[in-house]
């Protein structure tokens, strides 16, 4: 079971699932995720999807084996525009995913985020970081739903001795991304491809750490397979600033495109990179896609949307 089934990530997840020999039931509101995203599975007499909201009671027939919870809003302009409802998939869709676990005897894993560590004050981010998060700004709503499921996961474990995981993952790219999800790379490659001006927030000094997609399926995996119930950092500990990031996708999209530079956003994190010791030591996992690898395969798949 799989809920966001139909998202950037949770799609990905569903075919590598079916690709591992899995019966997979794809569970999504489509609120943020997308048909075209599970189209080309549904051929497949192995994979279900479910049009379903997971914060009302989930309920299926037969076993199930793992239970994995991608479904939220993911990117700023998402949960901005719906925050109840990113807050209620981050407490009760995870509630009600747990429960189906535990019923089920199945192990559950948590989609949590990098977002947990909030505005960091310790850099790189180790999963021992307990983050720096304003709970009423324009993040609370995201930040805080994945804290409080990180939580309600680690009380299921403890309560009921639920087989649970939870993975932190940091930012993630690769086809499939919505053009219109408003994270970085979304923005510059529809602007680069356009020959519009990118528009990078501040000064471009912050950074982020980016992690192409099938890196941090097979993560995803491993966690299931060889993780515990504490959280593991998932993405690419190689660090680029924004206004590099910028530069280097005009440059791979051969774009005349400017660089436009605005007020940064409230809450904007400074820096983003993941310590990944853990995920190296426990699951023997670290991604293999070099940056502009990753951002040419992502980059080929905007040219066909854009």
């Amino acid at each position: 079971m799989v809920s966001g089934g139909a998202g950037f990530i949770g799609s990905h997840l569903c075919e590598a699932l079916l690709g591992s020999g899995m019966r997979v039931v794809a569970l999504d509101n489509l609120l943020t995720g997308s048909p075209g995203n599970v189209s080309g599975l549904l051929a497949d007499p192995d994979f279900e999807f479910r049009r379903a909201n997971v914060n009302d009671e989930v309920v299926v027939d037969g076993d199930v084996r793992y239970v994995l919870h991608f479904a939220s809003p993911a990117s700023p302009p998402q949960y901005d525009a719906n925050p109840i409802h990113t807050l209620k998939v981050g407490t009760l869709g995870t509630m009600n995913m747990l429960g189906l676990a535990r019923t089920k005897g199945a192990t559950f894993l948590l989609a949590s985020t990098s977002e947990v560590y909030g505005d960091p004050l310790v850099h790189p981010q180790p999963e021992t970081y307990w983050g720096n998060v304003n709970p009423i700004g324009p993040r609370g709503c995201y930040d805080e739903a994945k804290r409080c499921a990180e939580a309600f996961a680690m009380a299921y474990h403890k309560a009921h001795g639920v087989d649970t995981r939870i993975i932190r993952i940091f930012n993630t790219h690769g086809p499939r991304m919505q053009v219109l999800d408003g994270r970085a790379v979304p923005n510059f490659m529809a602007q680069a491809i356009r020959g519009e001006p990118l528009t990078v927030y501040g000064d471009g000094s912050q950074t982020r750490s980016l992690c192409y997609v099938s890196d941090l399926v097979r993560g995803v995996l491993a966690d299931l397979e060889h993780g515990d119930e504490l959280p593991v950092n998932l993405g690419n500990p190689e660090e680029v600033t924004v206004l590099e990031l910028a530069q280097t996708i005009v440059r791979l999209a051969g774009s005349k495109s400017k660089i436009e530079f605005r007020e940064l956003p409230v809450d904007d994190p400074k820096q983003r990179r993941p310590d990944i010791s853990r995920a190296r030591r426990l699951l023997e996992w670290e991604p293999k896609v070099a940056l502009e690898e990753g951002l040419g395969r992502t980059l080929e798949y905007f040219r066909t949307v854009v």
